[in-house]
């Protein structure tokens, strides 16, 4: 059986499409950064180290934004790209988890 089809992403500009990919990157190694979600610091580090090079191409794809005349983002349509592409669920990591009942 097939998994069930995703809703196709909403038409973006080449510009938004890097902003979208690098923001869920970025969301992504902040996530395995997070202290309350990792045990390993190597791994931590790495994510870290790679972090500096993911907020450089997200700063590049809002520059371009900016430089072709691209003054407002589009909050809706950037949100159900986000959603296509699960960023709910990749930003939970960034969250401290709920306390533990003992």
């Amino acid at each position: 059986m097939l998994p069930p089809d995703l809703p196709p992403l909403p038409a973006l500009t080449r510009a938004e499409c890097d902003l979208v990919e690098s923001y869920l990157e970025v969301v992504d190694l902040l996530g395995r950064i997070n202290p309350t979600r990792t045990n390993d610091t190597y791994a931590a580090l790495r994510a870290a180290q790679a972090l500096v090079g993911r907020a450089t191409a997200l700063r590049e794809a809002l520059t371009l934004m900016h430089d072709r005349g691209e003054s407002s983002l589009h909050p809706v349509t950037l949100s159900r790209a986000l959603r296509v592409l699960d960023g709910e669920r990749r930003a939970a990591r960034l969250t401290v988890p709920p306390e533990q009942a003992s």
